[in-house]
């Protein structure tokens, strides 16, 4: 989706100016993924209009494979709108009914392309934006299996786009075919009422992934490895501006270090940073950091720390 920013606090319609930037859940992932030096390609859907163009150039740039991206000849790109709230927190409007990405169909994808991954990654609201969308999803974990591909799942779970029960079952099926869950408290409490972020991470575990990070914002995250104790790992503190993204960016961040030989304690740590450094500017795509700068970032903290304890 083409974003619009507001750049001062208050409600939407008091906003006057907008910064023009990029937005979706999967396309934040991708480029934060590729930033961090991971070779990637995305599968979609966008029109041949001058946003959809404007996606195709970014693509272009961050060096993501966008060949197998379906350009609508008639389609019209989705927009969204970030309104940031006076005390903190953000709103959002979609304008995404019946928008090209969300016609993405079974019949998009190419199977060879898919199985020569080495990680396919999709989420919830991937899922949950439409039927065709949800089978689409359906049939590239189909083709990631029989692959042997492994799969990364976010589970950004979105009661607005669809029913609990229909999202709980979806996210179910996901990540019973996952190696990779993703997961935050807010999921959570919206998929299993009453349940923490912990105790639906543990129920994730079980049905057999070989990891779930439980995703705590400014916090931080708690890694679930299987067959080991859970680790915490500590958020960065910054100056932030606008979380918008940074799970997001946290979750591809976090896979393109672990493709590169990470551990996953490792691949948590840097996804905090890459994660927090994304809130530190407006809007989901252009504050997501490179892999100099995570790495700069958290040399220069580990500097500091290290020289108040002598």
């Amino acid at each position: 989706m083409a974003e619009f920013a507001a750049e001062t606090p208050g409600r939407l319609g008091t906003a006057l100016l907008f910064r023009r930037g990029f937005g979706g859940d999967t396309a934040n992932f991708i480029v934060a993924a590729a930033r961090m030096g991971g070779r990637c390609g995305y599968v979609t859907r966008v029109g041949d209009d001058e946003f959809g163009r404007a996606f195709l150039a970014l693509w272009d740039r961050e060096g993501v494979d966008r060949s197998r991206v379906v350009v609508e000849r008639e389609g019209r790109t989705a927009v969204y709108f970030i309104a940031r709230r006076e005390e903190g927190g953000h709103d959002f409007t979609y304008y995404r009914a019946h928008s090209p990405a969300s016609r993405l169909q079974p019949g998009d994808l190419d199977r060879g392309y898919l199985a020569g991954a080495r990680v396919l990654h999709t989420s919830g609201i991937t899922q949950a934006i439409s039927v065709s969308a949800l089978a689409a999803v359906e049939a590239a974990l189909d083709i990631a299996a029989a692959a042997g591909v492994a799969v990364s799942y976010d589970v950004n779970a979105r009661p607005r786009l669809w029913s609990i029960d229909a999202a709980r079952a979806a996210a179910e099926r996901a990540c019973g075919r996952a190696q990779l869950v993703f997961l935050s408290a807010e999921d959570a409490a919206h998929l299993y009422p009453g349940a923490g972020g912990e105790e639906v991470a543990r129920r994730i575990l079980d049905r057999g992934p070989r990891a779930v990070v439980l995703k705590q914002g400014a916090a931080g995250c708690t890694l679930f490895p299987a067959g080991r104790p859970p680790v915490r790992l500590p958020g960065w503190a910054v100056d932030a501006v606008d979380t918008t993204g940074a799970g997001d960016a946290f979750a591809g961040a976090f896979v393109a270090a672990w493709l590169a030989g990470s551990g996953f304690e490792e691949a948590a740590a840097l996804a905090n940073a890459a994660g927090a450094l994304t809130t530190t500017g407006l809007g989901a795509v252009t504050p997501i950091p490179d892999r100099q700068a995570v790495a700069a970032f958290i040399q220069t903290r580990q500097t500091a720390v290290h020289t108040r304890k002598e």
